[in-house]
């Protein structure tokens, strides 16, 4: 789990110089913002794996959520990047469902925590 938090998190780093940089003069401003979209999310869910594969040690329910959280990043940041890269419009529906994902992913996290927190009687 570890291993997947951190390529994620050195794929998202590695995203964002590249909008910034190869992308610049490339791309119009409008899908430079959504490049920059992706790569935030990309970054800040990588950040939130790390966690989660630190938690799941005590919290074993927590698989799901990185599941869900991993899945959802892909299909929400890469479906972007695509769609900025390739100007595939078509794809344009994963956005959401990754989105959808990334939500349940946090959902599950806030339900884990109430789980673990109420049966240790906190």
């Amino acid at each position: 789990m570890m291993v997947l938090a951190g390529l994620f998190g050195a794929t998202a780093v590695l995203a964002g110089a590249f909008g910034a940089h190869a992308l610049k003069s490339v791309l119009s401003e409008g899908a430079l913002e959504t490049w920059g979209t992706a790569s935030q999310y990309h970054l800040l869910h990588a950040v939130a794996l790390l966690a989660l594969a630190t938690w799941v040690r005590n919290i074993p329910r927590l698989v799901r959520a990185f599941r869900l959280m991993a899945s959802g990043t892909v299909l929400f940041s890469g479906s972007l990047y695509v769609l900025v890269l390739t100007g595939m419009g078509g794809i344009g529906w994963i956005t959401p469902l990754g989105g959808i994902l990334l939500v349940a992913a946090w959902l599950d996290i806030a339900w884990s925590a109430f789980r673990f927190d109420r049966a240790r009687g906190s």
